[in-house]
């Protein structure tokens, strides 16, 4: 099985789309997973450089198209208007795949699931698959309520951020080893990001002190790779995705972040190619 290194957009927001896809091509990248800003011109300039690297340097580089809807103050069904509205937009774009933030942690067990229902008839119709992110805020944040759905959803694809159960349950899921792997069988796809127990992101994963994370992380990630690679998959896509504050620590004062992330972000695609 072919394991494909994806780049962030995240944190690269100053540069134009013909500067972010030339960088991710030149750092060794076969692939991008972006967060559109509201911006025509700039999305035009994106879908054309994607265009020519699918030409002439990469035929199957990977687009994945992220829906991250801002924080409002709304109804279930005023939520989930704004969601069809982003996905629909976002399936004309025509990525590989969408990476969907989806519901909400406070919204009921029975509002989130019309929600995925909404996603899944989407994805249906589109044709793209929709991936489900597990992050705090949304239905996905929680280990043993992420369960229920699967049990209604056996099928739900979710994009494995651990680092967001890590934070919840303020541990290293050292108690939760069982419940995890019952979710290993939907991962399509990786954020690699070294998180704890007090926060999303560490401030540089290759430090020292964090040794016993990142063996913890990888190991979760060679289990899931090796899951994959049983059911025949051609390819896994793997995001390194360490971020700009607020996930980056800064210096007090200064405001200068810890770590260059992205650095840290190369440095993780270069460490996992070697140990997955």
């Amino acid at each position: 099985m072919e394991i494909k290194y994806i780049c962030t957009y995240w944190g690269c927001e100053q540069l134009s789309a013909k500067e972010f896809l030339n960088q991710v091509v030149q750092n060794g990248y076969t692939g991008v997973e972006i967060n559109f800003p509201d911006d025509a011109n700039f999305i035009s300039e994106f879908l054309l450089e994607l265009k020519n690297i699918r030409k002439h340097t990469h035929k199957d580089f990977v687009f994945i198209a992220q829906q991250v809807l801002s924080s409002q103050s709304e109804t279930v069904d005023e939520y989930t208007f704004r969601l069809k509205n982003r996905l629909e937009f976002l399936a004309t774009l025509q990525p590989d795949y969408i990476n969907s933030h989806t519901g909400k942690d406070y919204y009921s067990f029975s509002d989130n699931c019309k929600i995925i229902d909404t996603c899944e008839n989407i994805s249906r119709i589109s044709g793209i698959p929709i991936w489900h992110e597990i992050h705090r805020g949304r239905f996905s944040f929680h280990l043993k309520t992420l369960l229920s759905y699967i049990d209604i959803y056996p099928k739900l694809k979710l994009v494995a951020d651990f680092s967001h159960f890590c934070v919840v349950s303020e541990s290293n899921l050292q108690d939760q080893y069982d419940l995890l792997v019952k979710i290993y069988p939907n991962i399509k796809h990786i954020h690699a990001r070294i998180g704890f127990e007090q926060s999303p992101q560490v401030n540089h994963p290759f430090a020292p002190e964090w040794k016993n994370h990142v063996t913890q992380f990888v190991h979760w990630w060679q289990e899931i790779i090796a899951l994959q690679d049983k059911k025949k998959d051609a390819t896994f896509t793997i995001t390194p995705e360490f971020g700009p504050f607020p996930y980056m620590p800064q210096e007090p004062f200064t405001q200068k972040p810890l770590s260059n992330q992205w650095e840290i972000n190369l440095e993780m695609k270069k460490y996992l190619q070697q140990n997955l």
